[in-house]
């Protein structure tokens, strides 16, 4: 136990939270004037890494999720809540699969703190393994019990049963809430008002995003730090208020599946676009709005100070403007349940937001101004609001006036001239009056203490002034703290309409956000269908073409998945050519397009996904013993598994981790195991420098070949970024190492050593004869080393020549197999 300076206590706390303890807070609950002996204390609310509340301790543009599982035979219970803004998402997963559905939602909702039932091993069911921030603790296995989980969810949500929360039939997924409620109940020793609605985490509405997706496509955190700076929410985010921030980053980590709902939301960003002098009027207007869920949820939580309702006021001001504004936008008045401002927390229009004018002037009239830091330092409640503090701030504050005011007026009534009203630390306020006056003093007078020369007298109104004067600041203090502890109830009284009002700012500040990025960076609508098919004209990447204003960035297209059409695209070429940006562009693209974004591309089709896979990037696990071979390997297995029909997969250098032979079986296998398995028609880009895998368009119709084009001139290259149909040769590795600066005596040894395995010298062991210097015999430009075998073989000459005096054009399929069939029979034998 320890004591800290109260007016520092946030930040101490902040410190133990974050070296990984838990802080009791105690503090008295009783007054001290009434207390006999000690005065009683209390635990007042306890501190953990999941249920930090205060401003300087959170990040406003992030979510803080504390997590409730409960692992059960076949199946897993989750709950979710962010007790700052009284998120609350339940859900439960059967089958084999369980575990790696909660995975999911760990890695998409990011929870600071995980609570399990006691003997329960949550940590080591997730996969991967979870982050190193997240803290586990238990609970009680009585607080899962289903009956008490069950009344206290329906008790916190004010009904009967759950039925219209969707999750009546979630018996894991209640438990789990139930407990997670009744621990912070119990915790935070508030009955959490501002948690009045409960929604199911179905990803089955979402497009699903992996850690390691997450990790490789940098939709929230960049690679290089792990900040937001050079992530993809960075270059989209241009909201004005932390609600808007924390909605749009929702909106990135769970894009739609909903062809209508994304429809709907894109109308609201292109109307947006559109309505310059109106977006900007709104944008204008939400600069003034602080963040009203989590000022709400300090209110119920009733850690709220006067300047958080300082805060809030301010917050309403501008609401009637913003709703005007709105009803004016065709995209905001929709019929259905769906527009882009609906919410379930208010009643009326979708578009239709509550302006809550009876809130703002309460809070006007109550509020001060410039309201002290602390509850119990006065100067909250504002002058008129109530009379009898304005009497008693009026006695504390005039009090010498008014001594003279009423010596002045006994002097007139009595006819004593010498009358004097004065106070002592003994007696307090009395009236002196001098002997040879005593004759004319009033009959209410009531003596009090008899001197030489003069007499001291009270009277009723004397008495009862020095008793207001005595107490006036203290009953000001109290009287102040049971206003504001009254205004602070209204205020939570009122919480379903305000979860409502900043649910719709939330979602318009992100709307706006999207409309101003399309038309700062040049973005246009795309287009979302059913289907599976995806085309990209003049497609670029977002962040890159962001962060590098000094080059412009070379669009690309991209055309595949459709019916007829290949879905595997083996994509060839150098280092630095681009092959990863090209991937990542493309999943970028359509993650932006199911979250309800304009994209950076002249035109984009984009065929709905249920899941992107990426592999992309080297990366292990040393401290569970996994090289990065295996944690490739393991990453690949689960695409494999886990991708369907509507999946996209992005693969980048598949099987470079190990020996090149091994590496290129693996990949080889890969490709066609994606190609040929049924149910598994996913839409793949693969990026290799196995450039033998390009032979799988020969055979194979859904496998089509792209690669990055250069320019040679001499020893250097120009990497020209734009991908075109065909097939690279080289990888030009040699060459971007001399670009890296590697010493010139290392690169051309490089060169002779690659010239020696190229043209097949082997030794009589069958090894090549790496340490052969200066051959005369090696070509100015080799070629690349086939896995068929030498390019000089007379027999790969004559079917090569034979290949190219192909008329593509006019051979029929048949034809074509039969004469690949003789060509196979000819380089076997």
């Amino acid at each position: 136990m320890c004591g800290v300076p109260w007016h520092s206590v946030d930040s101490y706390i902040a410190r133990l939270i974050a070296s990984g303890h838990k802080v009791a807070v105690c503090d008295q609950v009783e007054d001290a004037r009434l207390a006999r002996g000690l005065v009683r204390r209390e635990v007042v609310r306890v501190v953990s890494r999941g249920t930090l509340t205060d401003p300087a301790s959170l990040d406003a543009r992030d979510n803080l999720y504390i997590a409730c599982l409960l692992p059960a035979e076949g199946g897993v219970g989750a709950a979710y809540i962010d007790l700052s803004t009284g998120d609350f998402r339940v859900s439960e997963a059967h089958g084999e699969r369980a575990w790696e559905q909660v995975s999911l939602q760990i890695a998409t909702l990011r929870p600071k703190e995980v609570l399990q039932p006691v003997g329960a091993d949550a940590a080591s069911r997730l996969t991967p393994a979870p982050d190193a921030g997240i803290v586990f603790n238990t609970l009680d296995s009585w607080v899962f019990g289903r009956d008490a989980a069950y009344r206290t969810m329906t008790d916190q949500m004010g009904t009967r049963s759950l039925e219209g929360f969707g999750c009546q039939t979630m018996e894991l997924a209640v438990r789990a809430g139930g407990a997670l409620l009744h621990h912070l109940r119990g915790t935070q020793r508030s009955e959490l008002t501002h948690i009045h609605r409960v929604t199911p985490f179905d990803t089955a509405d979402h497009m699903v995003l992996d850690a390691a997706t997450l990790r490789t496509l940098e939709v929230t955190r960049s690679l290089s730090g792990g900040g937001r700076g050079g992530s993809l929410l960075a270059v989209l985010d241009r909201t004005v208020t932390p609600m808007g921030a924390r909605r749009l980053q929702s909106w990135l980590l769970e894009p739609l599946r909903d062809p209508q709902r994304i429809e709907t939301r894109l109308d609201a960003v292109g109307e947006l676009a559109i309505e310059t002098v109106r977006r900007d009027e709104l944008r204008s207007l939400m600069k003034g709005i602080r963040d009203i869920e989590r000022l709400l949820g300090r209110v119920t939580l009733g850690s709220a100070n006067a300047r958080d309702l300082l805060a809030l006021r301010e917050s309403l001001a501008p609401l009637p403007q913003i709703a005007a504004l709105t009803s004016q936008l065709s995209s905001f008045l929709l019929s259905g349940r769906t527009g882009p401002l609906a919410s379930a927390d208010t009643a009326g229009p979708p578009g239709s937001i509550d302006t809550l004018e009876d809130l703002h002037q309460l809070l006007s009239r109550a509020i001060d101004d410039d309201p002290a830091m602390t509850l119990h330092d006065g100067g909250m409640i504002r002058a008129g609001y109530d009379a009898e503090l304005d009497d008693l701030r009026s006695i504390s504050r005039d009090g010498k006036s008014y001594i003279a005011t009423m010596e002045a007026r006994e002097r007139e009534r009595s006819g004593i001239a010498s009358l004097k009203v004065r106070y002592n630390r003994v007696f307090g306020y009395y009236i002196e009056v001098s002997r040879s006056s005593l004759g004319l003093v009033p009959p209410d007078y009531e003596r009090r203490q008899t001197l030489v020369g003069a007499e001291r007298f009270v009277t009723p109104e004397l008495k009862q002034y020095e008793e207001k004067v005595l107490t006036a600041q203290e009953k000001i203090q109290d009287l102040e703290f049971t206003l504001f502890c009254d205004v602070r109830e209204a205020v939570g009284r009122s919480a379903v309409r305000l979860k409502g009002a900043a649910d719709r700012i939330a979602s318009l500040d992100a709307l706006a956000s999207l409309a101003e990025v399309s038309v700062a960076r040049g973005y246009t609508r795309p287009l979302v269908s059913d289907g599976t098919r995806t085309c990209v004209v003049a497609g670029r990447h977002p962040v890159v073409e962001a962060l590098n204003q000094e080059e412009r960035f070379v669009p690309n297209d991209l055309e595949f998945g459709g019916d007829g059409e290949a879905r595997i695209l083996i994509v060839t070429g150098p280092n630095m050519g681009g092959k990863s940006t090209y991937l990542r562009q493309i999943a970028l693209l359509t993650l932006m397009a199911q979250a309800g974004s304009f994209v950076p591309a002249e035109r984009a089709r984009i065929g709905i996904v249920d899941r992107i896979f990426s592999r992309i990037g080297a990366s292990d696990n040393l401290a569970g013993g996994q090289s990065t071979f295996m944690v490739e390997m393991q990453e690949t297995a689960n695409i494999l598994h886990n991708a369907t029909d509507l999946s996209l997969i992005l693969l980048d250098e598949v099987g470079r981790g190990t020996s090149t032979f091994d590496g290129l079986s693996l990949a080889w296998a890969i490709v066609e195991y994606l190609h040929d398995t049924p149910g598994l028609g996913a839409r793949v880009l693969f990026a290799t420098h196995y450039h033998e895998l390009t032979e799988l368009s020969l055979t194979m119709s859904g496998i089509r070949n792209l690669t990055v084009s250069v320019k040679e001139s001499g020893q250097d290259v120009v990497f020209l970024r734009r991908i075109v149909e065909g097939a690279a040769d080289r990888s030009y590795g040699i060459q971007v190492a001399r670009l890296a600066g590697l010493p010139r005596p290392v690169i051309e040894r490089a060169r002779e050593v690659l010239a020696n395995l190229e043209t097949n010298e082997f030794g009589r062991d069958g090894m090549p004869k790496l340490a052969r210097h200066g051959n005369p015999g090696a070509p100015a430009r080799p070629g690349q080393m086939t896995l068929f075998g030498s390019a000089e073989d007379p027999t790969v000459t004559e079917v090569a020549g034979e290949i190219r005096d192909l008329n593509t054009e006019t051979l029929t399929p048949l034809e074509a197999l039969g004469i690949l069939d003789r060509l196979k029979r000819r380089l076997s034998s």
